[in-house]
């Protein structure tokens, strides 16, 4: 990894998306500091659309879709994008599953769910659970003291067991039935939102991140940014991203966003 004040300055004036990471990325401490706002806000000032892909819940979506300075987001790990048009005033929901089969995959994992709080003691179901969509979200670190590396396996391996994908954030183990993913997701959205094919212009994307479930976005994006703090997760990176911030967090966001900005035309 790179520092990223070394990105080339010929290669900033061809970005036009930042796509990003939310918890520990643009959060800092479980907070969203005023500069990540504000850097997302100059982002969209300058031209350059902002989309968060985000393991977080449908009901946060709605409201981060409808008052954050962005062009759209994916939530719950790649199960929908949403979309807010405000001149129109109108909402675009995309969902991967149908009501019916999102219904269904909730009594499994209700089921999964009773089995991960027997079997790991310490764990807890997350806070924001209720007003997730698609998927079950077990938190190892947001508001309990953090798990050990073995526990935060084993919750892996419960979901994998009962047939479910399991992926580990910076504070949750998210499970779900289904074998899409942010990427997928991410694809459609550019596809039908912006009329983009994503794998013909990921050169012209800037991804961020921090934690291992990031790691299939920093391989498939060449402009690929972790903040400070993804040294936490060094050990279980499969692939680290290109270039690292100095700063953790929403300051380190902050920071990348200064840097690209810095001395570029868009």
């Amino acid at each position: 990894m790179l520092p990223f004040d070394q990105f080339p300055e010929d290669r900033k004036k061809h970005i036009a998306f930042v796509l990003t990471d939310i918890d520990d990325t643009l959060t800092f401490m479980g907070r969203l500091p005023s500069v990540a706002l504000a850097a997302m806000e100059q982002l969209q000032q300058n031209g350059i659309r902002v989309i968060p892909i985000t393991g977080r819940p449908a009901g946060w979506c709605d409201h981060m879709a409808r008052m954050w300075p962005i062009d759209g987001i994916v939530g719950e790990n790649g199960a929908f994008y949403f979309h807010y048009d405000p001149i129109d005033k109108k909402m675009r929901r995309r969902f991967v599953k149908t009501l019916a089969e999102r219904n269904l995959d909730q009594k499994k994992l209700a089921e999964i769910k009773e089995t991960i709080l027997r079997e790991v003691p310490g764990c807890r179901i997350s806070a924001d659970q209720e007003y997730r969509i698609a998927d079950l979200a077990i938190d190892f670190c947001e508001d309990v003291p953090r798990l050990p590396d073995e526990k935060i396996d084993r919750i892996v391996q419960i979901f994998i067991e009962a047939g479910a994908t399991a992926k580990i954030s910076s504070i949750h183990v998210n499970g779900w039935f289904g074998d899409y993913d942010k990427q997928t997701m991410t694809g459609i959205l550019f596809e039908e939102v912006f009329q983009k094919d994503l794998e013909k212009i990921k050169n012209r994307v800037l991804f961020s991140g921090d934690s291992p479930n990031d790691a299939p976005l920093f391989a498939y994006f060449p402009h690929s940014v972790g903040m400070a703090n993804i040294v936490t997760f060094k050990e279980r990176m499969t692939t680290p991203p290109a270039w690292v911030t100095s700063k953790e967090g929403g300051y380190g966001f902050a920071e990348m966003v200064g840097i690209l900005l810095a001395n570029s035309v868009h």
